[in-house]
């Protein structure tokens, strides 16, 4: 799996374990809807590790814990 795609599921699994919509979670990141709607959706390739802190922090989770999902384990460069 590519790591582009890893983050993408491991964001939709994140909301979808919360009940948390797209427009919720961007508002508790406090970023544009169309940034998290890109990530969400594959069309941002590669969002910059401060676009995901600040995911996580929307979600309430660490950045570590983000990527200690099994997603991650076989990852590949994109």
């Amino acid at each position: 799996m590519q790591l582009s795609e890893a983050v993408q599921k491991r964001i939709i699994n994140l909301c979808k374990e919360q009940n948390i919509t797209l427009n919720k979670l961007a508002t508790n990141s406090v970023l544009s809807y169309s940034t998290v709607f890109s990530i969400f959706y594959g069309k941002s390739q590669s969002p910059k590790l401060v676009t995901l802190l600040h995911l996580c922090e929307g979600l309430g989770i660490e950045l570590n814990e983000f990527f200690t999902d099994k997603l991650f384990k076989d990852v590949e460069e994109d």
